[in-house]
């Protein structure tokens, strides 16, 4: 896949978007950029494996229910900045997110002064068909194993099911074609030439 046709692409739907060698890099660049704020953040794989956390912890107030904090959902949603990753990105510029809970989702889309994606190279999809496709097929299953779920998907590791299951961590699906509105010049995606996250 290709980071810079990615940026470009990304830029033209609105987004501020650049891209990083590595995780090391863009974690440093986050680390630069937020100070002195309330961050929440997103489940995610790929901020746990950047020590995100514990890097903006030390001169911010991090919310993530990782952490135990009990309200920390209710928390992160009034935090100042929110920092998630993605479960799927075309090429072609759109942001594809699929959410149990629904609080990941819903902190990129509304009430913080700054959000910013970090999507690992692995992520990266051609078209929105297969960004789509992989978000379903790949993520999903790897995080349903993760969290010890009873669906077809956790159980056989290979694909979305579809299914019915009590279990079923796939509740809700969001698409970004562009920034919300008043958030175009506060929406950051920052793509990384490395393997992160599921």
């Amino acid at each position: 896949m290709d980071l810079e046709k990615t940026r470009e692409n990304l830029e033209q739907r609105g987004f501020i978007a650049k891209t990083f060698a590595t995780a090391a890099d863009a974690a440093a660049y986050l680390d630069g950029a937020i100070d002195g704020a309330t961050v929440g953040f997103g489940g995610s794989i790929t901020l746990q494996e950047m020590g995100l956390y514990e890097k903006l912890s030390a001169h911010n107030e991090v919310i993530w229910h990782w952490k135990g904090d009990e309200d920390a959902h209710a928390r992160a949603a009034q935090a100042q900045v929110y920092i998630a990753s993605a479960n799927g990105l075309a090429e072609t510029g759109e942001i594809v997110n699929i959410d149990g809970a629904g609080n990941r989702v819903a902190g990129t889309l509304y009430g913080h002064e700054r959000v910013y994606f970090v999507i690992g190279r692995n992520k990266l999809a051609p078209t929105f068909e297969e960004a789509l496709w992989r978000a379903r097929n790949i993520a999903a299953p790897k995080n349903a194993q993760r969290l010890g779920k009873k669906t077809p998907c956790a159980i056989k590791g290979d694909r979305c099911y579809d299914c019915k299951s009590p279990d079923r961590i796939c509740r809700g699906l969001v698409v970004l074609w562009k920034p919300m509105m008043g958030m175009e010049q506060s929406t950051e995606v920052l793509l990384v030439d490395e393997d992160l996250g599921y």
